[in-house]
């Protein structure tokens, strides 16, 4: 513990650094390098084999949580045995299906001494996929045409509204690119079955995917904006490479969004720049990304600032981030003992 900055313990979720990776490791490798406290992490899982339980070196204790299906109850119950045993001062929730239940929750943790600092309700519904056009369309902002679809019958639909290519996504995550009806009927089962009804349909727009990392006061302030270019992407779209760019459109397509929404924390912007040099918001995510570490490299430390805003203090603006700074994301095998893995198998904490 270092004497000169106070002590904290938070507890954050999303520690699933698979292929697919939930931003929650790299939130807490930023939280490790808070310049106003001395971070204790605490690991909230949802699966056993979540690998962030096992990186003793970042979590000084790991417990399971109910998954959000089982509602807000349950998801107290469990917060308020975990606070009795860790004292918690700090809650970060980094997973979309999750945000809902914290949200609920937010008055009563804080009643126990425990701070969020999360998206309300009506922001959270706002820029969710299924009225992401209507957003755009509200605030002036380019988002690609979209129908939802609550059966194959309407596939056909919205091939010929929308064309082909098609995009279809998930109600919270995973999207795939269908160029045929039968492609699109079995990517509808699969979005279907994993996250329910409806299904986005969306319009297919060609360019170079760009993402922003930002941070927002809860004001209608930006604090924080850094942009990065994808350099290599997974099958599942995901950045496995990315590089910080300069680009004055970015961070003011960010101010925008938070001006609009008086968003409350951290987000993620997911673009498309044509060949023609449109702006298209593809998708608008209501936490950090799991790429969010990068933004610590480039000298913004939106997670560490977080942690002030949940508090309650006064977070000025981030100055220049810095361009240039890449990151390449590794695949690193842990070996553990199998008795660990019983342990938070079978009791629910490590």
């Amino acid at each position: 513990m270092n004497p000169a900055r106070p002590r904290l313990t938070v507890a954050l979720t999303g520690l699933n650094a698979v292929d697919s990776p939930g931003p929650g490791v790299a939130v807490a490798r930023a939280l490790r390098e808070s310049p106003a406290y001395d971070v204790r992490l605490i690991g909230l899982s949802y699966e056993a084999l979540e690998p962030g339980i096992y990186l003793p070196d970042l979590f000084a204790r790991s417990y399971q949580l109910p998954y959000p299906s089982a509602g807000t109850a349950a998801l107290r119950t469990r917060l308020l045995e975990i606070h009795e045993r860790e004292q918690l001062d700090v809650i970060i929730p980094n997973f979309d299906a999750e945000l809902y239940n914290f949200g609920r929750l937010a008055p009563e943790l804080a009643a126990h001494g425990i701070h969020t600092f999360l998206p309300t309700a009506a922001q959270l519904e706002m820029r969710d996929k299924l009225n992401l056009a209507a957003f755009g369309a509200e605030h002036g902002l380019q988002v690609p045409a979209d129908m939802r679809l609550f059966g194959v019958a309407d596939i056909p639909k919205a091939a010929a509204q929308l064309g082909w290519p098609l995009v279809l996504k998930g109600r919270y995550y995973d999207a795939t690119v269908c160029h045929t009806p039968a492609q699109a009927e079995q990517a509808f089962w699969q979005l279907q079955a994993r996250w329910g009804a409806p299904v986005l349909a969306q319009q297919f727009v060609a360019g170079q995917e760009i993402n922003v990392a930002g941070l927002a006061d809860g004001r209608g302030g930006l604090l924080s904006a850094v942009p990065m270019r994808k350099l290599f992407i997974t099958d599942k779209g995901k950045a496995w490479a990315g590089i910080t760019i300069a680009d004055d459109a970015l961070p003011a397509l960010a101010r925008r969004f938070a001006a609009a929404t008086r968003w409350r924390g951290g987000f993620e912007l997911e673009l498309m720049r044509t060949a023609a040099g449109e702006l298209f918001i593809m998708e608008i995510n209501p936490r950090f990304p799991a790429w969010i570490y990068l933004a610590v490299g480039a000298g913004h430390n939106q997670p560490a600032a977080l942690l002030q805003l949940a508090r309650g203090e006064a977070v000025s603006d981030f100055n220049e981030y810095a361009v240039g700074k890449m990151f390449v994301r590794y695949a690193w095998d842990l070996v553990v003992d199998n008795a660990d893995f019983q342990q938070m198998a079978s009791v629910g904490e490590l």
